[in-house]
């Protein structure tokens, strides 16, 4: 089982929606026996809470219905779980690296996966109401790694 998490501050906007877009690409490839996701916030702020209504919003809007999560702080031991950690902007970047947690999983921005894109954060949604744009950043991002982990791992899509 390949285990990816997504990571931004809160983890009620960008890790959530990214969480969801990739959960829905994974499905579409008939990959759900191989992929398994989550995501967590760098910080505890909403702990417990679901994703924020916009988010919710914007992926009824664009067909992705049935995510559900509750706001989780990212763990040590996530380092250990995961094979994936995939933060949303520098700062989660330096806040994950920052745990100085060695293990399996490879740490890296979600936008390293769309080289393509003239972006290298994924702005945080929550202050600038950005969502749409959000969105398209990391559904392009969210294919590239789909593709990337296919690629790594022998993975066939359909």
């Amino acid at each position: 089982m390949i285990r990816v998490l997504f990571v931004c501050l809160g983890n009620i906007c960008r890790s959530t929606m990214a969480e969801a877009v990739f959960q829905q690409l994974v499905q579409e490839a008939g990959l759900t026996h191989s992929i398994k996701t989550d995501s967590a916030g760098t910080g505890a702020w909403h702990i417990g809470k679901p994703p924020h209504e916009r988010t919710a919003r914007l992926l009824l809007s664009k067909g992705i219905t049935g995510y559900m999560h509750h706001a989780r702080q990212v763990q040590r031991d996530d380092f250990q779980i995961f094979d994936y950690i995939l933060t949303m902007d520098d700062e989660n970047l330096a806040d994950v690296n920052s745990l100085g947690v060695i293990g399996k999983a490879v740490v890296a921005p979600l936008l390293e996966f769309a080289p393509q894109l003239e972006a290298y954060e994924v702005p945080d949604p929550y202050y600038n109401d950005r969502y749409e744009e959000v969105y398209d950043l990391v559904s392009v991002a969210c294919a590239g790694l789909l593709t990337a982990i296919c690629e790594e791992h022998a993975l066939l899509l359909r």
